[in-house]
């Protein structure tokens, strides 16, 4: 392994530590050993576009570490955020699998390796390893969940502070591990501006600042840089529910 931007780059899939706890990448040996033939790793910073809203789908981008933003665009010019994906995702597989344009634009929010593979390629390997089918239902279910859960949560939530709520608790499923911390408080790694928050929740970042001021100033919330600590779950939880 190589380090760059303080993570290692994992040059091969058959020596990855994360394997087993990754949804596409838990594959047979043989069908391993094939992907690394095919596939082209690279490392981007934060802010690279690996897919393009309406572009013809070249192929698929295997995220490995970081993470990007899902994102579509209207006619007007408004962004909405679709999801986040993490590492494990396979971004631009249903456009390359249904040989349409590319349905949303995928930017990195952090340094973040991913493995490209064409989709001349891909669909191959699809075609040689039937095991790889079964991952690729999978993880097109879990696209669909988790835009049938952005839907939900958009369309139910009566008030923005709800909408921010129930963000951090999502967050908050995935804490930091700090060496000192207060032990009442969930520390989690936000790599969203506020403009971004924005987008994800469809109100203004004024909104968002504002929302965000009077969660600290009810000690529900602590933020200190790309670091926020959620210090008390149950009001969250409690604003969720009301």
């Amino acid at each position: 392994m190589i380090s760059a931007y303080n993570f290692q780059i994992i040059e091969n899939c058959l020596k990855c530590g994360f394997r087993e706890d990754r949804l596409f990448c838990n594959l047979p040996n043989n069908a391993l050993e094939k992907l690394q033939t095919i596939k082209a790793t690279s490392v981007y910073p934060k802010g690279s576009l690996l897919c393009l809203e309406g572009q013809p789908p070249r192929g698929v981008f295997v995220l490995c570490t970081g993470s990007a933003k899902l994102c579509t665009t209207s006619a007007e010019g408004k962004t909405i955020i679709l999801r986040i994906a993490a590492p494990g995702e396979v971004l631009g597989l249903t456009a390359v699998m249904g040989d349409t344009p590319y349905e949303a634009t995928v930017e990195t929010l952090e340094p973040t390796q991913a493995n490209f593979i064409s989709r001349t390629d891909f669909v191959k390997f699809l075609e040689e390893h039937s095991d790889v089918g079964l991952k690729v239902v999978q993880q097109l279910t879990h696209n669909c969940k988790c835009a049938y859960d952005e839907i939900r949560s958009l369309g139910l939530s009566s008030s923005v502070p709800e909408k921010i709520a129930k963000l951090l608790l999502n967050w908050s499923e995935h804490p930091l591990r700090l060496a000192r911390q207060k032990t009442d408080e969930i520390p989690i790694r936000v790599t969203l501006t506020q403009e971004e928050i924005a987008q994800f929740v469809g109100t203004s970042r004024e909104t968002v600042s504002r929302v965000l001021s009077e969660f600290k100033k009810k000690g529900w919330l602590r933020i200190k840089g790309a670091v926020w600590f959620i210090a008390n779950k149950p009001a969250l939880e409690k604003l969720v529910t009301t």
